[in-house]
């Protein structure tokens, strides 16, 4: 059984020490909460009518593969933007032959990333959210780019971060592998 806890009870992780450095490391996010505070509730209440709205809209929306194709090459451009790339959305729709010969590694980066994106919401009606899911998914990401090499569909087994040269002066650390529980 779950134990239910309010929202003031939930913590999004701790900060933990680790070789030097610390890294974040969340909490659980499978807990079942309860919600008393009323503003909260009125902010819940306005999000669900928001999505309803929305599912409207979609069923207006006469071709919802290309409204979603739409999304993801914005969330693969905004996405890449952490390792350094710079293919904009306008770029993402072009063809290859019309991309500069020095940005087609960037464009071929957010193409892998729109492809890998569509593999996993296709795979999801046969498999369970998973960590098979996702390494089939991160190979599909790193297939003929920069980071091919790089154990694709493999969980990372050394310490990585976000900004900065090194684990002293990153910007942000996430859970060291041994601490990983997937």
């Amino acid at each position: 059984m779950v134990e239910s806890r309010s929202t003031s009870q939930i913590i999004a992780g701790k900060w933990e020490r680790q070789y030097g450095y610390e890294s974040f490391m969340p909490g659980p996010i499978n807990l079942d909460w309860t919600a008393e505070d009323s503003a909260l509730l009125s902010l819940l209440s306005e999000a669900d009518q928001k999505i309803g709205e929305l599912k409207a809209y979609g069923a207006l929306v006469p071709d919802v593969d290309f409204f979603i194709l739409m999304y993801a090459a914005k969330e693969a451009t905004e996405s890449s933007r952490i390792e350094g790339t710079k293919t904009e959305i306008t770029e993402a729709m072009m063809q290859k032959q019309d991309i500069d010969p020095e940005q087609r590694n960037d464009w071929e980066e957010v193409q892998n990333y729109i492809s890998a994106m569509r593999y996993a919401i296709e795979n999801l009606a046969n498999l369970p959210l998973s960590g098979r899911l996702l390494r089939q998914t991160h190979r599909v990401l790193l297939q003929g780019v920069r980071g091919e090499h790089k154990l694709p569909g493999e969980f990372r087994s050394s310490q990585n971060w976000i900004g900065g040269a090194t684990l002293r002066d990153a910007v942000f650390i996430p859970p060291h592998p041994t601490r990983c529980w997937i």
